[in-house]
């Protein structure tokens, strides 16, 4: 009688907003009110759509007063009309030419990715492994931390002229610059949220009986895992900010070389329309990021 009448008192609390047994606050929305709270939710996401397209919209205004009102050449400063034409330019053939340098700008943008894909993904096959190892066993983190708090202070630029004369100017060179600067951000994330696991967890586990291999792999890599994936997620952006630099050398085609060869003909519009190019793909990218971090650790910031 008595757990029916407490089970009782806690559904009547829960609707009413009160505190559950675990000290917070659940909420039971009513069928009636749901299809309201859905309207609700997408005239707010509408007015969001609406101040980003409103931002955009000045933004381009004030790029083309600028154009207008002669503050630099137009060969230095073109107009939103000429980065389009150039966008344009990029991704046909015109007058027997394929796109630019002899490749469509998705061919680019797709090169330049697989590069990224390549040099992130052997990033996180050792970078996560590395990490775990420096956040259990403090001998190697004593040793193997300041190594990657070296490497993750360096700019890809520094090492780039060493990686060529290693491995020459083909792919090589820039997956291992890919890597390496992608390698730090993973281990000390990975590092980091093995260290803040929970203790309780962790003795939880000893009582049960687990051993050091069971609760790295149980218990403290899946607690982990979250921040885990931030750091690849950074570790990502910051292999995109290499790339140009990675491609440089021998980089056609890549969205990189791409820009370096327009840089070399003064064709600054082609140039900003790989900027403009690369910037919107790396939404798209930290966009698929966030839904395969939602998918992954679908508890992740819930109480």
């Amino acid at each position: 009688m008595t757990v029916l009448g407490t089970t009782n008192a806690t559904l009547t609390g829960t609707e009413d907003g009160a505190e559950d047994a675990a000290g917070r606050t659940a909420r039971t929305v009513p069928a009636s009110a749901r299809p309201a709270r859905r309207a609700r939710t997408g005239v707010t996401a509408l007015r969001w759509a609406a101040l980003r397209l409103l931002a955009l919209v000045v933004l381009l205004a004030a790029w083309q007063a600028v154009v207008s009102a002669g503050v630099w050449p137009r060969v230095l400063v073109p107009s939103p009309g000429d980065v389009w034409q150039a966008f344009v330019r990029a991704s046909t053939v015109h007058d027997g030419v394929r796109g630019i340098s002899d490749h469509l700008l998705v061919e680019h943008l797709a090169v330049s990715l697989r590069r990224i894909a390549i040099g992130t993904g052997y990033a996180a096959l050792v970078g996560i492994p590395l990490g775990l190892l420096i956040g259990v066993v403090k001998p190697l983190a004593v040793v193997l931390e300041p190594a990657v708090t070296f490497l993750r202070t360096l700019p890809p630029l520094a090492y780039l002229s060493l990686l060529v004369i290693w491995f020459g100017i083909d792919e090589s060179p820039k997956i291992w610059l890919l890597l390496i600067a992608a390698l730090p951000p993973v281990a000390a994330a990975t590092a980091a949220a093995v260290r803040g696991v929970p203790a309780d967890l962790v003795e939880a586990g000893r009582a049960l009986g687990a051993g050091p291999a069971a609760l790295l792999l149980s218990i403290r890599l899946p607690a982990a895992l979250p921040e885990i994936l931030t750091g690849v997620r950074i570790a990502v952006g910051i292999a995109y900010t290499s790339v140009v630099a990675a491609e440089t050398i021998n980089g056609v085609p890549g969205i990189g070389g791409m820009i370096r060869d327009a840089q070399r003909y003064n064709q600054t519009d082609v140039v900003i329309a790989g900027i403009i190019a690369i910037g919107l793909s790396g939404i798209a990218l930290d966009a698929l990021f966030r839904g395969l971090e939602r998918a992954a650790v679908p508890w992740r910031g819930r109480a």
